[in-house]
């Protein structure tokens, strides 16, 4: 017979502590200010709320992707400078970094994008409880997708399916992907 195999006790369960998946450090990204228009403060039941329009959602998105798709931060354009600088670089790091740089110079030029496939637009966002938006959020973000793929030269790269079998350029690169 075989001898029964011994469980452990069961161990002190830590009490609950909620902690952010990735706690942020000090945000010191630059940032620019598109624009005032269609944001407003408001005081509702005696607090105040951020009153964000469509338009001013559409306007946000629109820049974000002619941005996204030709401009480095910089940040990174100083990371790829240290690059060249760097005296322990190889012959190989210089060059990449090199012809990117030379990359994001004629991207920055707004006609030709950073890469040449744009690829799904994906937008994830949190809204917090004193913000308020005046109809779909999901519904102005993708027009404002839809209008920097359709007003820049972005290559349209989203398949859509027709059938099991069948798919077809959306003409678009839309639907846009909005969590």
């Amino acid at each position: 017979m075989n001898a029964p195999i011994p469980v452990p006790a069961p161990k002190a369960v830590p009490p609950y502590k909620h902690t952010p998946l990735f706690p942020l450090g000090a945000d010191k990204t630059p940032y620019r200010k598109i624009t005032a228009e269609g944001v407003r403060v408001e005081t509702v039941m005696g607090k105040e709320m951020l009153v964000v329009t469509r338009e001013a959602l559409r306007a946000l998105s629109e820049a974000a992707f002619g941005d996204i798709n030709h401009y480095l931060r910089p940040g990174h354009l100083a990371q790829l400078r240290k690059i060249l600088d760097d005296p322990e670089a190889s012959d190989n790091d210089k060059f990449v970094a090199f012809d990117f740089l030379k990359n994001a110079n004629i991207a920055a030029g707004g006609v030709l994008p950073m890469c040449q496939d744009t690829g799904t637009a994906i937008v994830m966002g949190k809204r917090g409880r004193h913000v308020l938006t005046d109809g779909t959020d999901a519904e102005a973000i993708s027009r404002g997708v839809y209008q920097a793929y359709t007003r820049l030269n972005l290559r349209y790269s989203q398949l859509a399916p027709l059938t099991m079998w069948d798919e077809r350029n959306t003409g678009s690169n839309l639907p846009a992907q909005v969590e």
